[in-house]
């Protein structure tokens, strides 16, 4: 995606921490922890502001991160997105259980682990017809058991999913602070094939955001940016032209935090009606 979108924005996509190649530290791996570290990044880079594109975990950084920044944010676009609905595969909440850590020491050894990636690879190629829905998406999870291999990504990884998901699913949501970020712009992309996080949860984006852009790919699993980079693209480039960035406003802000999303709709529903009398009045008259 990176030579595409820099054709005419700044890009900045950084390895997160625990992944790729930064650093692996035991060291806080929650969604604040890594929204803070966003912030530092794009402070030590000099920039003010940005559009925050967050796909999976990083969705949920993304939102996160315009939680905690709302001042930084311009707008949010999430792209197959934890935190809007509790269900996930059951092969990451897997994770997180007993004696995953050691099987995984043993199933990312050299011999077996470029085994399993030569047969998920071979899937990927030649898994067509139906079964394509369950297969696409096999290249990318080739790569994650690569990434496994570094027992600090396994360390990185395990904490991370314990911080979001539980045995029942996701445990962090965004429908219960979505009115703090009503005001600004939204973006939801999803793959109607998606097998690791349910595709309907872009409806339960746009229930949360009902202004959000939102597009479901056909043809795509879990990662739509990677299975149509022209059609993500110009989607995010649709996306950016049409919004204006975010204004923030602490008192707004402030006021959101005191009140809850209950007291924003009292003041709204005021401030209709006191437009409604102005309106039913007619125009003043006097000297």
């Amino acid at each position: 995606m990176i030579p595409l979108l820099a054709e005419r924005y700044t890009v900045i996509a950084p390895d997160l921490l625990g992944h790729g190649l930064s650093d692996k530290p035991r060291a806080d791996y929650t969604l604040g922890g890594y929204a803070n570290g966003m912030r530092d990044l794009l402070t030590i880079l000099g920039i003010d502001k940005a559009t925050v594109v967050g796909h999976s975990f990083g969705g949920g950084i993304a939102m996160q991160f315009a939680y905690q920044f709302p001042e930084r944010t311009e707008r949010v676009a999430l792209v197959a997105s934890g935190g809007l609905g509790p269900e996930v595969t059951p092969l990451i909440r897997l994770i997180q259980a007993p004696g995953w850590e050691a099987a995984m020491s043993v199933l990312t050894l050299p011999g077996i682990r470029h085994a399993e990636t030569g047969v998920l690879r071979a899937l990927a190629r030649h898994g067509g017809g139906p079964a394509r829905r369950y297969t696409r998406d096999l290249d990318e999870v080739a790569c994650i058991l690569d990434s496994w291999s570094d027992r600090r990504t396994r360390f990185a990884i395990r904490h991370l999913v314990r911080a979001v998901i539980d045995w029942r699913g996701q445990i962090v949501t965004m429908s219960d602070r979505a009115y703090l970020s009503q005001a600004m712009p939204m973006a939801v992309v999803w793959g109607r094939d998606d097998q690791v996080i349910p595709a309907h949860h872009a409806e339960n984006a746009a229930a949360l955001a009902p202004d959000a852009m939102v597009e479901v790919m056909a043809d795509a699993g879990h990662f739509p940016h990677r299975d149509h980079p022209e059609a993500f693209a110009a989607f995010l480039d649709r996306f950016i032209s049409s919004t204006a960035p975010a204004s923030y406003s602490r008192a707004r802000f402030r006021r959101l935090l005191r009140e809850g999303e209950q007291g924003d709709e009292r003041r709204l529903r005021s401030l209709e009606g006191l437009e409604d009398t102005a309106a039913s009045a007619g125009p003043a008259t006097g000297a």
